[in-house]
């Protein structure tokens, strides 16, 4: 596959990460990632970004199923950093998991660690990114594993593959923006652009020139891996003309769906079959936008609703470079319905080489309320709801993060840091997706986990309130889970259980949940561990719309935690 000049010269100073299919496989990969200051230019604007060897986005590890990968983190920044490999189980080894404060303590300026990140049951696209402050936004790579040597894939094999890196950009100092919003207690200010490999495409500010260009032949089919790696923005994706067929979410293979668009999540992964099949003569175009633009699920907040751009373009005699490519219409931004009929037609693929296990007695249930809330200030002097500062909340408990990590508190047995009383129920039951009185609005902060006993399976209903309504992608860490149902209002837990699906659910590790609605997940509790679950919406992670599991070691060997290596960064 070729691309265009774009993908493969500077952008403003800043490279653009390798996307590029390699044949050199060993089971053991060996990866250095120096994190430092780089100079980068977008919307006609040019600043200091932090990256990954120089590169936004960041570079491609490539891998397959089994393998182990090796990432040396070497900190030249001039703050403190952690990285986490999104969607790896990390079986036993929470100890390179990445989150700031929850299993690590963070990489300082001018200190290193050695990550191992085993494979084990992962296949597909999955990525990796900064778990500290917004660094997210600039620090993030894609994770390609293929399935293991003398397999295939589970459909036939496209002709060349590439990936597409939905992302934000932000003229000011991301942290910086994190900072001002954190001290004023009020909303955090929204992203300048939207991109796509870090690009913002055609239709913004000195951007046309570098627009991401993706080159195709004519009849031969490509597998497109999408990951949004947004800090807020869930987006609405498509490709002009051409029709998409998902076979992968989240690492994990899907029966093929086709579809006209996709529906993506921050922190979510896509597998995207398409077939280059415009004939093509001297009057055919030969150029076609791939665009995305955000679903917004609450229009009352600031927002960045620009659409991104890049372009897919036919390798032919007859291409007329002057003519503009065409462009498909997207959803309106809070098109929710089209949202909740994309989500409902992912189903696992199930089949005798990739099975699944749903489990169907559950030992734990819980129904965790997702809110935005406030916390009071004095005077009402915040710039929050109500003079208060914005604040986030699973079952009204805003989580506090620690300074001692919760993994190293919990390996040494060192007191004080959490308490074990995370609620498996909301405190209080009310109608979370109608008027809701502004009493309730208030949370207040607190370090608590939820503990698990080894292979306890369990049950979570996510159920979305009308504070802020907002769809909530909720990340665990840990281990995936299958996602049995989904639905509008309030949760009814007589009649709702009735509709999970139980045969064929998407096995997922990050699961939109509704704005005033709800979605249930299920997971068997077999990896042991300090494992964090948040909402991958950033804004809403910094103000506490977070949880821990901790999941205790079992009898056997195997079934029990590894110990820390020895160069865990110190506090």
């Amino acid at each position: 596959m070729k691309f265009g000049t774009s993908l493969m010269t500077l952008f403003g100073f800043c490279m653009l990460g390798s996307i590029f299919f390699t044949t050199a496989w060993a089971k053991t990969h060996h990866h250095t990632f120096i994190v430092k200051e780089t100079p980068c230019t977008r919307l006609c604007h040019t600043k200091n970004i932090l990256t990954v060897n120089g590169q936004f986005p960041g570079p491609t590890i490539y891998a397959r199923k089994g393998d182990t990968v090796i990432v040396k983190v070497i900190n030249q920044g001039k703050k403190n950093i952690t990285l986490h490999w999104h969607g790896v189980d990390q079986l036993r080894n929470p100890w390179t998991d990445g989150p700031e404060h929850i299993t690590q303590c963070p990489i300082q300026p001018g200190a290193n660690f050695t990550q191992q990140i085993r494979l084990i049951h992962e296949e597909g696209t999955l990525w990796w990114h900064a778990h500290s402050d917004f660094d997210l936004a600039t620090v993030h790579g894609p994770l390609i594993i293929y399935p293991k040597q003398g397999t295939m894939y589970p459909f036939n094999k496209p002709h060349k593959e590439f990936t597409l890196i939905l992302g934000e950009w932000w003229n000011k100092d991301v942290n910086t923006v994190l900072d001002e919003a954190l001290q004023s207690g009020g909303e955090v200010e929204p992203s300048d652009a939207n991109t796509i490999n870090g690009q913002p495409g055609n239709f913004l500010p000195c951007s046309k020139n570098d627009t991401v260009k993706v080159h195709v032949e004519q009849g031969k089919s490509y597998l497109l891996r999408l990951i949004n790696a947004a800090l807020s923005n869930e987006f609405f994706f498509n490709i002009a003309n051409h029709h998409l067929t998902v076979v992968g979410t989240d690492g994990s293979y899907t029966k093929p769906y086709a579809t006209d668009l996709v529906f993506i999540s921050p922190g979510q992964t896509m597998d995207v079959l398409i077939k280059a099949n415009k004939f093509q003569n001297s009057s055919s175009p030969s150029r076609y936008y791939i665009a995305a633009r955000p679903y917004i699920g609450n229009t009352q907040l600031s927002y960045n609703a620009n659409m991104t751009t890049a372009i897919l373009e036919y390798e032919t005699n007859y291409t007329n470079i002057s003519a503009p490519p065409l462009l498909s219409s997207l959803p309106a931004i809070n098109d929710t319905d089209t949202v909740d009929i994309f989500t409902g037609g992912l189903r696992s693929l199930a089949d005798k080489n990739h099975p699944i296990d749903v489990p169907e007695t559950i030992n734990e249930h819980m129904y965790i309320v997702t809110s935005l809330n406030i916390i009071l200030c004095r005077n009402n002097s915040c710039k929050g709801p109500l003079g208060g500062r914005f604040a986030g909340s699973l079952n009204n408990v805003s989580f506090e993060t620690p300074q001692i990590n919760i993994l190293h508190a919990y390996y040494y047995s060192i007191p004080g840091v959490y308490t074990t009383d995370f609620p498996d129920y909301p405190s209080h039951y009310f109608n979370f997706t109608e008027y809701i009185p502004t009493d309730l609005y208030v949370t207040k902060k607190a370090t608590k986990v939820k503990m698990l006993k080894y292979n306890t399976t369990v049950e979570i209903v996510f159920q979305g309130t009308n504070i802020g309504p907002e769809n909530h992608p909720m990340h665990l860490h840990g281990q995936s889970f299958y996602v049995v149902g989904r639905g509008s209002g309030n949760f009814d837990k007589k009649k709702d259980p009735l509709t999970y699906n139980l045969v064929d659910p998407p096995r997922e590790n990050t699961v939109a949940v509704p704005k005033n609605g709800w979605a249930t997940i299920r997971f068997r509790a077999v990896n042991p561990g300090v494992w964090y679950m948040h909402c991958h919406v950033d804004r809403h992670v910094s103000w506490g719309m977070n949880m821990v599991f901790i999941t205790k070691n079992g009898k056997s060997a195997d079934a029990k935690m590894l110990p820390p290596p020895n160069d865990m960064p110190p506090c």
